[in-house]
């Protein structure tokens, strides 16, 4: 086919249209273009097209890294097919999540002899599986794997143990008490692991933090330049990172530049903690830091750390004030422009010169705001969520003035009430736009209050008189915007991690009542956002501003809401339904509601979500419709999760569940269903087989701007 020109008239005009061959674009465009394909497609189906493309399917830069995370539909046939045709060539593979994949699929790994990269983070994998997979790969330098009950590093062969010894890097899950293959890399760099151990077996039994027989040997870290630990819920993982970071006490590696531990709870220091941090002080200077917030409180430890062109810092709930960081660690406000990444999610005295001074209530201090943000200019990712910060209504600028300077942000959270306009009601009344109420009715008997649908801009025209409130302009400046979370700063998720669900909830800020559909219609602006995350908001009514959103919003992959408007009256639902109808590239939906009815109109617009991959709803005395949760999972060919926690009965619940699986789980391979009880007293055990990945990134309710240094991994 040869290139041609299309004629169309139209109201008496002729437009002409150019069509391409895509065969006769150059092969730099075309390589660019297949990039994207996942690598099973060009191998198995692009490759077969013509000859030009079996040819560039072929082309190393395509075959030299192949990387199946997320790719869901992927099948064991289709990657044994895969490895046999270009295993040869692969340098790096990632199928890491790919927790659907057999054991003989995995074995075929042994073709990959060049691979110097492998991520396998989810998939099964026994110890003399690894055994033999290493062994035949004598080239590895990076390896990320879980450690499972029952692994033995007894049964490694002295080959695979040499491929260990040459790593420099590795990330390890740890699901049962071990050191995992740690102390045979000898020559690690960067070591990241991840504490996922449970307290109690299936049976109810307690687990030991004690590690197994024949795990004694000593990990080696003196070329370390990167430790990092997340933990899980629970005193096993307590005890059993105690034993790795005992190892760090005796020697801290010369080379150290990051140093982060993430504990949800409190971590007890120990003697060997306190000697390890009084080491580090000696004799490191850290790029990256977090530590538990128990070590940090109270103490004069960051006086003593030493800091050299940081670009992480997380004091994620911690008591720190705004004065111990800009005095301490940002040299008291001078340069610090390598600084990109700032966690400070849950530390209420953050915008105060001194933390006994002032109140989590009290306004903010905004001179500490605007020293962070000189000294650091370069900010991408910043987390102020799960605090008050409340701008005073006379002194200085609005917190959101402050950060609209930040022209480099790509992610940020903050808490709903540090949107809030501090303007009174009466100003905001005469306010172009402010055709609405920042108040909500009140409760109880009285005189009825009319609530109208609030408004936010539709056109250009509309748009030049848009509410002028701080948040509309912060927005305006932050155009490149790809992740935002607005989350209030009293919202705890009825689910959490180890334990029976919460039955309580806690009342939201006052001022975030302030925050309505007309302020939250400024997102509307971000036309390049990626991720969208809303919780707790008292003050949207008729939800208005998510039609707005989903119309303006085209790139939006994902989206979490969770108590939005009153609690106890899903009065939304119309506007969410038709925001759903334009996310036709949503590929992750979480909902968080009380009272929520997931029925056949709502799932008739979730249908609209063509690309949908994953669903989470959680709903105290929620309902669903049996009938319409088939059909949309039948007419949602891309879904391969669903999760639903609502007030239906077992049985009911049980009874979808295995219809969904049945009818779904052979075409569908990947497919991950779990529709239980909110409330049932074994929530807790249904959770622990939920694979890792879907559990992190969408069942949990989590703050995710900041959480980790950029490109961790």
């Amino acid at each position: 086919m040869s290139n041609c020109t299309a004629e169309v008239q139209s109201g008496g005009e002729t437009a002409r249209f150019f069509t391409i061959n895509p065969t006769e674009l150059s092969d730099e465009i075309l390589l660019h273009i297949l990039s994207y394909v996942p690598s099973t497609d060009l191998i198995l189906n692009v490759k077969k097209t013509c000859r030009k493309f079996a040819g560039l399917c072929l082309d190393k830069s395509l075959t030299q890294r192949v990387n199946l995370h997320k790719v869901y539909q992927v099948k064991d046939e289709e990657v044994k097919q895969m490895l046999k045709e270009i295993g040869k060539e692969i340098c790096e593979l990632d199928i890491s999540g790919c927790y659907w994949l057999s054991s003989p699929t995995v074995d075929l790994i042994t073709r990959c002899r060049r691979l110097v990269r492998l991520d396998m983070s989810g998939c099964s994998l026994t110890s003399l599986r690894l055994s033999h997979l290493l062994s035949n790969l004598v080239n590895l330098r990076s390896l990320a794997i879980d450690v499972s009950s029952g692994f033995d590093s007894g049964q490694l062969s002295s080959e695979c143990k040499a491929t260990l010894s040459r790593l420099r890097e590795l990330k390890q899950t740890l699901f049962s008490p071990s050191y995992g293959v740690v102390p045979c890399c000898t020559s690690l760099e960067k070591l990241l692991l991840f504490f996922e151990v449970l307290d109690r077996t299936r049976e109810g039994m307690l687990m030991s933090g004690q590690l197994m027989v024949g795990e004694s040997n000593i990990p080696h870290y003196q070329n370390l330049r990167l430790f990092y630990a997340r933990l899980a819920p629970g005193y096993i993982n307590e005890e059993v990172v105690r034993l790795y970071l005992a190892v760090l006490s005796d020697r801290t590696p010369e080379n150290l530049r990051a140093f982060l531990i993430s504990v949800p709870g409190i971590l007890p220091e120990s003697r060997a903690t306190i000697n390890l941090l009084h080491s580090m002080a000696k004799n490191v200077a850290l790029e990256a830091f977090q530590l538990p917030k128990s070590w940090l409180n109270g103490t004069s430890l960051l006086q003593q750390m030493n800091f050299s062109n940081p670009s992480y810092f997380s004091f994620s709930r911690c008591m720190i004030s705004g004065g111990q960081l800009t005095q301490r660690i940002i040299n008291g406000g001078k340069d610090c422009k390598s600084l990109v990444s700032l966690n400070v999610r849950g530390c209420p005295f953050f915008f105060s010169s001194d933390i006994p001074l002032r109140k989590p209530e009290d306004d903010i201090d905004i001179t500490i705001l605007k020293t962070l943000i000189t000294a650091c200019p370069n900010l991408a990712h910043l987390n102020f969520s799960s605090a008050h910060h409340h701008s005073s209504e006379s002194k200085g600028k609005h917190l959101c003035e402050i950060l609209a300077k930040l022209q480099h942000l790509r992610s940020l959270s903050l808490p709903v009430c540090s949107i809030a306009d501090t303007v009174t009601t009466t100003e905001k009344s005469n306010s172009p736009g402010a055709s609405y109420s920042s108040n909500p009715a009140p409760l109880g008997f009285g005189k009825k209050v009319r609530i109208g649908v609030q408004t936010y801009p539709r056109t250009q025209n509309d748009q030049d008189n848009a509410p002028t409130s701080v948040f509309w302009r912060l927005l305006k400046q932050l155009s490149l915007l790809e992740h935002l979370e607005l989350i209030g700063s009293n919202f705890y998720s009825v689910m959490p991690r180890n334990d029976p669900a919460i039955r309580n909830t806690y009342p939201p800020c006052k001022r975030s009542h302030s925050v309505g559909d007309a302020e939250l219609a400024a997102v509307s602006q971000v036309v390049f956002l990626q991720s969208l995350t809303l919780a707790q908001l008292p003050g949207i009514l008729l939800g208005s501003s998510l039609v707005s959103i989903g119309m303006k919003c085209q790139q939006l992959r994902s989206l979490s809401l969770a108590n939005l408007g009153m609690m106890g009256k899903v009065v939304y639902i119309s506007s969410l339904c038709e925001m759903l109808k334009h996310c036709r590239h949503l590929r992750d939906f979480r909902l968080e509601q009380p009272y929520f009815s997931a029925n056949s109109q709502f799932f008739q617009a979730l249908r609209h979500c063509s690309s949908l991959q994953r669903v989470c709803i959680v709903s105290r005395n929620g309902r669903f419709e049996a009938d319409a949760v088939m059909s949309f999972v039948s007419e949602c060919l891309e879904l391969i999760m669903c999760h639903m926690f609502t007030g239906e009965t077992l049985t009911a619940c049980r009874s979808l569940q295995q219809s969904i699986i049945q009818r779904f789980q052979p075409e569908r391979p990947a497919l991950n269903v779990v529709i239980f009880p909110l409330l049932h007293e074994s929530l807790a055990d249904v959770i622990r087989d939920v694979p890792l990945m879907h559990l992190d990134e969408i069942t949990l309710f989590k703050s995710r701007v900041a959480e980790e240094p950029p490109k961790l991994w």
